[in-house]
């Protein structure tokens, strides 16, 4: 019982759990968008320049505060320029995001370089401390995921509205370009929560992985959202119940989990591995089709029984197999 309490007794414990329940509220409300508009590339590029927002309150001397507002300004700043260069097809999105992104991340590292202590600076930058959140980067925390929350829900009709179809919202009178400006805007808040605890590479992990597990197991928005931000607090417990028993880094541990349950999901899920492989259907349609008599039928039929045992695991071995004695 010990081995489930003693984290909970250290108050450093204690914030980071707070602090990842924010980040994966945050990140499960605006997550699923960047999954279903197939945006996790921006979100790696917004991830990434706010690093030169950082760079810059590190610079003058900032605190954390002022570190965090400096990387969401920064943020904000790469997804309003990757909605300006992209108004109206100047630009292909994918081009503009790349463009905002060597930008901003190079901007960053040049401003950290010129710091003495620039291989520790970048390096908690880069994978985050969430084991260090205070008390003031959870509220500054909290106050953005309140700010995202209250957008998400308040124009949620129009934003599930622009993310299945633009093209037929738009013509339903839907304000289009400013829904995905105002998308952008909250994906670019969603990844200031996150970097602030877990970095920037790990931001965008934060922010997919959870919504891309809510997925397979459902296609209705607002379960997608509670789902995603379930499976998020559910890796940031197990993420730092393995930090403090086997002293690993908090953060990758958290977002490791969060990968290795949307791998769970994705075997056991019905839209997941188990509908992309072949199983013991693909036999028994082949059966139909043409009944070997002998020892083919035979050995066929009792391979369409270890692939009804096996089921999903073995349901390429059985299609391959089921071939192979169908031609000998």
């Amino acid at each position: 019982m010990d081995w489930l309490t003693d984290p909970w007794s250290f108050e450093l414990m204690q914030r980071a759990l707070l602090a990842g329940i924010v980040v994966s509220i945050a990140a499960g409300m605006v997550g699923v968008f960047v999954v279903l508009r197939g945006l996790a590339f921006l979100g790696d590029a917004v991830a990434h320049t706010q690093l030169a927002g950082a760079a810059v309150a590190l610079v003058v001397g900032g605190g954390a505060v002022l570190i965090t507002l400096g990387a969401g300004v920064a943020a904000v700043l790469t997804a309003l320029g990757v909605a300006l260069l992209t108004i109206r097809g100047r630009l292909r999105e994918d081009t503009a995001i790349g463009i905002m992104f060597a930008g901003f991340f190079a901007l960053g590292v040049l401003l950290i370089s010129r710091q003495r202590t620039f291989a520790v600076d970048l390096g908690s930058l880069l994978v985050g401390h969430i084991l260090g959140a205070s008390w003031t980067d959870l509220i500054v925390m909290a106050i953005l995921t309140a700010v995202v929350l209250v957008a998400v829900l308040a124009f949620l009709p129009e934003l599930r509205f622009v993310a299945y179809d633009p093209e037929v919202a738009s013509v339903s009178g839907v304000p289009v370009t400013t829904m995905q400006i105002g998308l952008l805007v909250l994906i670019a808040l969603a990844t200031v929560v996150a970097f602030r605890l877990v970095g920037v590479i790990l931001a965008m992990a934060m922010l997919v992985t959870p919504a891309a597990a809510a997925l397979l197991f459902s296609q209705r928005l607002t379960t997608m959202m509670l789902l995603a931000a379930c499976i998020g607090i559910i890796s940031t417990v197990i993420g730092l119940y393995a930090s403090f028993h086997l002293d690993l880094a908090a953060g990758p541990s958290i977002v490791l989990t969060a990968v290795l349950l949307m791998g769970v999901g994705f075997v056991l899920s019905p839209r997941g591995l188990r509908e992309a492989l072949p199983t013991f259907r693909f036999f028994a349609e082949d059966r139909a089709q043409e009944s070997p008599t002998g020892w083919r039928g035979t050995a066929r039929a009792c391979w369409g029984v270890c692939c009804l045992v096996g089921g999903v695991c073995w349901g390429a071995c059985c299609r391959v197999g089921a071939r192979l004695l169908s031609r000998s």
